[in-house]
């Protein structure tokens, strides 16, 4: 979740111009790919659902994107225990830190220092010996973890530190070989770290992929290879997009249309894409709460086509408008909708040694009337059977 923005009449007439956008496939796909066996207590798909120890199960999640920032195990293990008592399954974690600048305090979490005269990839105990111990504490409580490997936004330096340090060579980060080159570097450092473990639910290859006017194909092309090479490091572990689910076509909202780059139902049916994301926030997206239900339903029904799960991966409203009475109808219409295989509210918060963690208006906190209505009582109506 990022950034607020506003819808331009002018982008219409933009994007119905443009040769750039090409227009979304219609044909259908009836089944998905056959996968490979995965070993014990690893996730995979099974048709549009999730299965984890042949277990095909709804699954319910949350956004903790700090969690491995933190210097403090102790912190680090409260937080887990709470979302493992909670019954929450999925837990998304920023798998990127990325600096230009090395920090002088040893206190302070970076992963990777990005430079054109060389980078480096910081494995040390401020490095990714933070994520080494979620991933470790994750296995212990039997949590899965989403770990993307960069951030579209500037939040932990994300595409543009990269930027900073590569530059773009007059094209877009999805096509600029530098940048490229040294963003599989850490990727091949982090998956190689985990490729065993059976708490990494999915790689994922960005945080809200975007590319403002693009033509479809830059995140097209790099979503095809990069999954594909995440893959050839690590079979047994499923990889996604982590794109907010724009692209759809045919809706009267921006977020339907092909304005950032992004090609839905194109995407989903990338052979080494195992099941597809999308994000919800109305408030931020200046579209009614009224536009939930059919971006919902929309989604689903583009994931039963492809034969894959759709995971409803961020959403949120700020707390002003009331969290429960709200976002809880969004979590009810998942649950019974096919294609909607789970879902992860934006965001747990909790009290740490240091004090209350980041509140950006849409967190949930631990042990709050909020966290019981859409935690507490989400799972409930899970473990009840509602699903099926």
């Amino acid at each position: 979740m990022r950034a607020s923005w506003a819808i331009f009449t002018s982008l219409l007439a933009v994007a119905a111009a443009s040769p750039l956008w090409p227009k979304a496939p219609t044909q259908n796909v009836t089944s998905a790919v056959q996968r490979r066996a995965v070993p014990a207590g690893f996730a995979s798909t099974n048709g549009t659902q999730f299965t984890i120890d042949g277990e095909t199960q709804y699954l319910v999640g949350t956004n903790v994107y700090w969690l491995a920032f933190q210097m403090n195990d102790a912190d680090i293990d409260l937080v887990l225990d709470q979302l493992a008592t909670s019954g929450i399954k999925v837990v998304r974690i920023w798998g990127f830190n990325d600096v230009t600048t090395i920090p002088a305090d040893p206190a302070t979490v970076w992963f990777q220092h990005l430079s054109s005269a060389g980078s480096v990839i910081n494995t040390g105990p401020n490095g990714l010996q933070r994520l080494d111990y979620v991933v470790a504490g994750a296995e212990k409580r039997g949590l899965k973890l989403i770990v993307p490997f960069v951030n579209n936004w500037k939040d932990y330096g994300g595409i543009p530190a990269y930027t900073a340090a590569f530059g773009s060579g007059g094209s877009t980060w999805y096509k600029h070989a530098p940048a490229q080159a040294q963003y599989r570097n850490y990727i091949r450092a982090v998956v190689s770290r985990y490729a065993g473990s059976p708490a990494i639910f999915a790689w994922e290859l960005g945080n809200e992929p975007r590319c403002m006017l693009c033509s479809t194909d830059d995140i097209f092309d790099w979503a095809t290879s990069t999954s594909a090479f995440v893959k050839s490091l690590d079979p047994d572990h499923m990889v996604t997009l982590g794109d907010e689910g724009m692209g759809l076509t045919g809706g009267a909202w921006l977020p339907y249309w092909l304005t950032y780059g992004l090609d839905y139902w194109r995407n989903l049916q990338i052979e080494t894409i195992d099941f597809g994301t999308f994000h919800m926030y109305p408030t931020n997206w200046g579209v009614p709460l009224s536009f939930a239900n059919s971006w919902i339903t929309s989604h689903a029904s583009k994931c039963v086509a492809a034969g894959k799960p759709c995971f409803f991966e961020e959403y949120g409203i700020p707390s002003s408008q009331g969290h429960c009475a709200i976002e809880r109808p969004w979590q009810e219409l998942a649950v019974q909708t096919e294609g909607i295989a789970g879902d992860a509210f934006w965001q747990a918060g909790t009290v740490l040694s240091t004090g209350k963690t980041h509140d950006d208006t849409f967190t949930l906190y631990h042990d709050t009337e909020e966290w019981t209505c859409l935690v507490t009582d989400h799972v409930a109506t899970i473990r009840n059977g509602t699903r099926l």
